[in-house]
């Protein structure tokens, strides 16, 4: 299942124009903070799909009943650049367990690329709902490598994947590896380069958010 929050008009497209804008990506501060935005919307459609209990509270002046999630999510996400979605989803599910995954791309000179992992935080997923971020889902190998080694740490109840922005090759490569996953994105493009960099895309989500790094 695939949710594309650009199928019907919404303040995401504000703050989606705002990260592809290569004058306004000048400011790192406000680009992670468009990212941060996009990961509490999406955090809060995510909500809709949990269960709940009903919930008596106490007011100074008698007792009111909510309806409270059952049980918190697990938020995972892959360094460095999905940092600011996470923190959106964190702003939402604030009390929340939380798993790091340490994967980059380690490219070669004929152009091809493997993914290479190296560290990996993560509490017990059993029966959880675990919610996987990382801003750009181009080829879909670093999301779906990150899932599977999340997956050694039990069997979640449901696995949602969350995205900015993604590529129609992504997510079929996601949906045909992990058909169990429910994808979240703010929008999907159609094209990936030949370095395998969405277009339009947006660049380089990590190096706009936190400067550029050294190319190994």
């Amino acid at each position: 299942m695939v949710h594309n929050l650009s199928q019907s008009p919404s303040v995401v497209q504000h703050f989606l124009a705002e990260l592809r804008d290569v004058n306004i990506q000048r400011d790192p501060l406000r680009f992670r903070r468009n990212l941060e935005r996009i990961g509490e919307i999406i955090a809060y459609e995510i909500s809709k799909t949990m269960s709940y209990q009903n919930t008596d509270v106490e007011t100074p002046l008698g007792t009111a009943n909510h309806k409270l999630l059952k049980t918190q999510p697990v938020l995972a996400t892959i360094l460095r650049a999905g940092l600011p979605l996470h923190q959106g989803l964190l702003n939402v599910f604030d009390r929340a367990d939380n798993a790091f995954i340490s994967a980059y791309r380690r490219h070669h000179k004929d152009g091809t690329f493997e993914i290479h992992l190296e560290y990996v935080s993560c509490p017990d997923l059993t029966g959880r709902t675990v919610i996987l971020a990382d801003p750009m889902l181009a080829t879909g190998a670093s999301i779906v490598i990150a899932a599977q080694e999340l997956l050694k740490y039990g069997k979640p109840a449901q696995l949602h994947i969350v995205t900015a922005i993604s590529a129609t090759d992504g997510i079929n490569h996601v949906r045909r590896l992990l058909p169990q996953a429910i994808i979240w994105t703010g929008a999907i493009d159609s094209e990936l380069t030949a370095k395998s960099y969405i277009v339009p895309g947006l660049g380089d989500a990590g190096d706009l958010a936190f400067g550029q790094k050294l190319q190994e």
